[in-house]
């Protein structure tokens, strides 16, 4: 249950992310400035939290085992995570993005099979690939009707080209981030907290971050202030908050693929704080009935994902057995 709770307050610094990104494309400011600033103010705010702590050298010994590794998950986890989000906002509203970024509850089921776990067995414990896990992908499906709901009238509003570059990308960050995090996992094996994973993977995409601000230079000139200080909030709540908390609630489900796809459906619940920043920040129009039913399919969902016992996994035959 705490870490049920970690990912929903996760979730609530995460929304920040949608309503200022799109906050930012409506005044003018470019994707690529939203994406590559994030990372760039938030490798300061993660070195001054972990340098006090002394866990630096500890965290650079660990990339240095494995620089490539760290680089390939890195990218997929933080690049192709946060470079189709801040896409996505150039062509829809906050609210569209949250809600279509949901698919990720679905991604990181579907991504089990791509990880060893330890199951029970009838010579004791073995390693065996993921399952997918049925019941809880039928909670998010569930969850996942509620966001459909909830964003169906407006999504008719909007224009076909705006929706398909406003949903595309987004796919491809479904399923980049739960998996770039969890290889990551695989990697450090337990020997870094959430903080100093966060940092790594940080500094080994800098060179993605620096290389994208040279093409907003050259695309887009330089950010505004008001871009910039946007920006800092999020690399602050979004980037290091957030994203802290997420990975500490992953680490605590680590070893159950069924705990760790109840972590990931919490983030459901940034469709709802997003949409209740745009009306809040953005004078966004308030939802319509049938938005309002979506959201409360959302709750129920989470409510059942959360607290429906999973069946523990039995004996593995032969045959099922993947030992590596």
């Amino acid at each position: 249950m705490k870490a049920i709770l970690l990912g929903l307050v996760s979730a609530l610094f995460f929304a920040i992310t949608f309503v200022l990104n799109r906050s930012m494309e409506l005044s003018g400011g470019s994707w690529i400035w939203s994406a590559s600033l994030r990372y760039l103010f938030m490798l300061p705010m993660l070195l001054l939290l972990v340098l006090p702590q002394r866990k630096l050298f500890p965290l650079l010994h660990v990339m240095r085992e494995r620089p490539g590794m760290w680089v390939l998950w890195s990218l997929v986890g933080f690049g192709l995570f946060y470079i189709p989000i801040c896409m996505a906002s150039a062509y829809s509203p906050g609210w569209l993005v949250a809600g279509t970024w949901q698919l990720t509850i679905i991604c990181g089921s579907l991504l089990a099979p791509l990880f060893w776990v330890t199951v029970p067995g009838q010579g004791g414990l073995i390693r065996t690939r993921g399952m997918i896990p049925l019941k809880g992908l039928f909670m998010s499906l569930l969850i996942l009707l509620g966001v459909v709901l909830m964003q169906l009238e407006q999504a008719r509003t909007i224009p076909f080209s705006h929706l398909l570059w406003g949903t595309l990308p987004i796919i491809i960050a479904a399923f980049a981030y739960p998996l770039g995090n969890r290889k990551m996992m695989e990697l450090t094996g337990g020997r870094l907290d959430a903080l100093q994973r966060v940092l790594g993977m940080t500094l080994a995409s800098l060179p993605l971050w620096v290389i994208l601000s040279g093409f907003g230079i050259a695309a887009a000139g330089l950010p505004s202030r008001e871009q910039v200080m946007q920006s800092v909030l999020v690399a602050l709540f979004s980037g290091v908050v957030a994203t802290v908390l997420f990975f500490k609630a992953t680490d605590m489900a680590q070893g159950s693929m069924h705990k760790l796809g109840a972590v990931e459906a919490t983030q459901s619940m940034e469709v709802l704080f997003a949409l209740a920043g745009e009306l809040i920040i953005l004078n966004a129009p308030l939802p319509s009935l049938l938005s309002w039913i979506g959201m409360g399919i959302v709750i129920i969902g989470m409510v059942l994902h959360s607290t429906v016992p999973h069946k523990k996994p039995g004996p593995v035959s032969a045959n099922e057995r993947h030992v590596s």
